[in-house]
């Protein structure tokens, strides 16, 4: 039995642990800037995790322009953390560098994720029980409006379907192509 029995599940684990908060982190930071609504249960749970550590990381970090950089801040410090414990346990080498400039295609990949997943449970959601009212539904239906709402104005729904969702879909996915894979190449390049 290797190194890698050992390790691998504690990998696993901060990636699972790390990966939990800094999703809650984002939503909280998207469902401000959508202004969704926070009476919402799961609204009020998201705050409540992530208050004790955004509190006080606001009084040093103001928000700007009706967005909480100090969320966007910790988001970055978790999913830096996590690279560099990752490295560090699996290979035994400090790479701060890596950890820090890798953190930005991490975190942009988990941005448009939280829409693309959201759009996929929110269609399911109305097909499953429609015309309900539901929290997570609710709360789906603010954080994707934005990503949505364009997408129906040249896609009206046809014969009753709504084909907006699939079109939003595909759109995210082509972008995360787009996107990610020059990010990994530069933070390639800058740490070699």
């Amino acid at each position: 039995m290797g190194a890698d029995y050992a390790t691998n599940p504690l990998i696993f684990l901060l990636q699972f642990l790390f990966g939990a908060y800094t999703l809650v982190v984002l939503l909280r930071f998207f469902l401000q800037l959508t202004r969704a609504d926070f009476y919402n249960p799961l609204s009020q749970f998201i705050v409540k995790i992530t208050s004790p550590v955004l509190v006080p990381l606001r009084r040093f970090i103001p928000s700007m322009g009706g967005m909480d950089i100090a969320a966007l801040v910790l988001a970055w410090a978790l999913k830096t953390l996590e690279l560099l414990l990752v490295v560090l346990i699996s290979t035994g080498a400090f790479a701060p560098g890596f950890a820090i400039i890798g953190a930005i295609p991490g975190l942009i990949e988990l941005c448009i994720n939280i829409f693309l997943y959201g759009i996929i449970i929110q269609a399911i959601l109305s097909w499953v029980s429609p015309g309900t009212y539901n929290p997570a539904a609710a709360l789906l239906h603010n954080l994707t409006a934005p990503v949505l709402r364009p997408v129906q104005r040249f896609i009206p729904p046809i014969g009753g379907i709504d084909l907006s969702p699939m079109a939003a879909i595909l759109g995210l996915i082509v972008l995360k192509m787009l996107i990610l894979p020059p990010l990994n190449q530069l933070v390639a390049a800058s740490v070699s």
